[in-house]
Parts: C-alpha cells; structure tokens; sequence
C-alpha cells in the first residue's frame, strides 16, 4: 500500500464532539470539482463516462461513415453527452482543466493515444468539448474502463477535507453498505465517519492503492455489463476479470500489448506527464473481432505541478507532499497482466 495511505490513516478518528457536516451528492469521483469548497457539495461539469459500467440509457443515435449505432451511455448524468456536430465525434460537457490538458496534448508525444479534441460549442445554455467518438471505428466492441493511479483524489482535497473533521452519516452509509464492519466501534456508535477517512478507505478497498489501478467497469459484446469491481483486491480475481474480457478474442492480445508499449514509451518522452499530476484518469481498452485500442481519457483532475516541484516520475512511492499518482505503476501492472495472460 502507499505510505500516503498510512500517513493519512493517522488522526482520523471520530473528533471527540460529534459535529456533523451536510450531505452532499458527490459520490467521489473524478469529475470537474469547484475547489473553492470541497466539503460542499462538487460541481460536476464533465467527464469522459462512455464507458463505465451497467447501461442505463442510450442518449443519442450515433452516425459514423452513413452506419447508425446507439451511442452508449454507462453512467453519469443525462445531458452530459450529446451528438457531435460533425460524423465521427461526441460533445462533453465542458471543463476548464480537460480543456487545457487536450489543448496541451495537441502538441506532445501523448497526442495519438487521447481523443483529438476539435472545440468548444455552445449547445443552448451549456459549452461542450467536441471530441473524437472513439467507439466509431468498431463494430459491436468489448469495452473496459479501468483508472490509473495509486488514488483518485488530489493532495489538496485530501488535504482541505481533513481540515474540516466534520462526521458524514451519509459516506457512513455507503461504507456500511459495502462493508458493514468497515466502521469502527465508535463510528458505529457515532453513526458517522470523516470524509478523509471515507476518501482513505474507498481507495484501499480496491487494487487502486495496492496495483496503481482499478477496473471500473466492464462491458461485453452481447450486450452484459459490469460494475462490482469496487472490493476486488485480488491479483488473481483481476487477472481473471481481464481473461474474462479477451475470451474469444485471442488475437486482440497482442494488440493489447503493442498498445500499451507504444503508451509507456510516449509516456516518458511526454513534457506534459512530467509536468502534470494526472488523478482520476483512466485507460480505455475497446476491442472487436478484427482490431483492438487502448486510450487515455478523462482529465478533469490532472493539473499542473506547484512551483518548486518540476517534474514527476509516476512511479514513485506516494507519501504526502511528493504528488506522485502511481501512473506508471499501475500500467506496468496492466502490462505484466496481459502478458501473463498471452502466455497462458
């Protein structure tokens, strides 16, 4: 586990006098935050959501070379995705820091592995980001989401949540509801827990702390999906979730692997990877019977490293004040998996 996880662990008990702090929606993600307040409730402008988990509902018919597929949505918020104003592309809903980082990307050796990015559109009162759809080019794909990084939350909002230790019977709640003994007896007793602890333990519940990254969700050609990822912590029980994806496509293996080669060695050739703290970011892996990819999405959390800091390796070990995010570590594990995985 990281050393920032332990480092954190200290001083979050329950404060000696229950004082509470108001619900809020945020379910912790890796959304656009509005950070001037991070105990209240987050703005959730946008992220790249397409392919996250059980299917809720098809937004949109999609258009690409005069074929029509249903554009699916996995998760998040009605009306933060929309059809492109052009074949081949999606509008998202607008974020500031994506903005900057696809701006950023257009001229960097990361350029071919994000969705080209094209504008910025008004539709009605709300801004998009036009992108590339990047399911276009396949025919009934298998789709995984799986983020990178050794955590899913800046420093600075581990930080300012463990400056307000207010108690939250609402992330109480929803750790009880996946681990009833995951609270301890006094926050049993209190009926609350602080939101840095809850920050601190969703993370460690999952292979996010332990292999630099956690699969979000999973979906198959046949149409079944995925999500019960959030507990899994075994290396073995990931390795089979990843056989389970690739069954029947033994091909797509490699091009799995020459993929994430080509990603790792543009990684380190990237001035924009080590200069960014990259959080919430996930690796988009969508394959069919005849081609598979793999893209980097998702970049409402990745901002620009503080002053005095120049640079980040991504593979070190965290500990507090390094904003080091495990990206490399979490790849590296991605790629020892299908390796494993094309000997077998």
């Amino acid at each position: 586990m990281s050393v920032g996880y332990d480092s954190y662990l200290v001083g979050l008990q329950v404060p000696t006098l229950p004082d509470y702090g108001d619900p809020s929606s945020d379910d912790l993600s890796s959304d656009c935050w509005d950070t001037d307040d991070q105990d209240s409730a987050p703005v959730r402008t946008s992220r790249w959501r397409a392919i996250r988990s059980i299917v809720h509902f098809t937004p949109f018919i999609q258009t690409y070379k005069k074929s029509k597929y249903p554009w699916v949505q996995l998760a998040g918020h009605q009306g933060n995705f929309k059809a492109g104003r052009q074949q081949g592309t999606i509008l998202k809903k607008f974020c500031s820091r994506e903005k900057d980082a696809f701006e950023l990307l257009k001229e960097d050796p990361l350029k071919p592995f994000v969705p080209q990015y094209y504008e910025v559109v008004q539709e009605e009162d709300s801004e998009f980001l036009q992108l590339e759809d990047l399911l276009g080019q396949f025919t009934n794909p298998c789709v995984m989401d799986c983020k990178l990084g050794v955590r899913t939350y800046l420093e600075e909002e581990l930080m300012k949540a463990k400056e307000k230790h207010k108690l939250r019977k609402d992330m109480y709640e929803k750790m009880c509801q996946i681990d009833p003994n995951a609270p301890t007896p006094e926050e049993h007793r209190m009926r609350g827990v602080t939101k840095p602890r809850y920050m601190v333990w969703r993370e460690t519940i999952s292979t996010t702390a332990t292999m630099g990254f956690r699969i979000e969700g999973i979906r198959k050609s046949d149409g079944t999906s995925s999500k019960d990822f959030k507990t899994v912590r075994s290396p073995d029980k990931v390795k089979e979730a990843f056989s389970s994806f690739v069954d029947g496509y033994a091909s797509v293996i490699q091009d799995y692997l020459d993929r994430l080669y080509a990603l790792r060695n543009a990684l380190k050739q990237s001035q924009f990877f080590s200069t960014h703290e990259v959080i919430g970011s996930s690796l988009l892996f969508v394959h069919d019977s005849s081609r598979a990819s793999v893209w980097m999405i998702d970049f409402a959390k990745t901002i620009p490293l503080p002053e005095g800091l120049p640079t980040l390796s991504h593979d070190k070990v965290w500990t507090p004040g390094n904003h080091e995010d495990g990206y490399h570590i979490g790849l590296s594990n991605l790629i020892t998996i299908f390796e494993e995985i094309k000997k077998n």
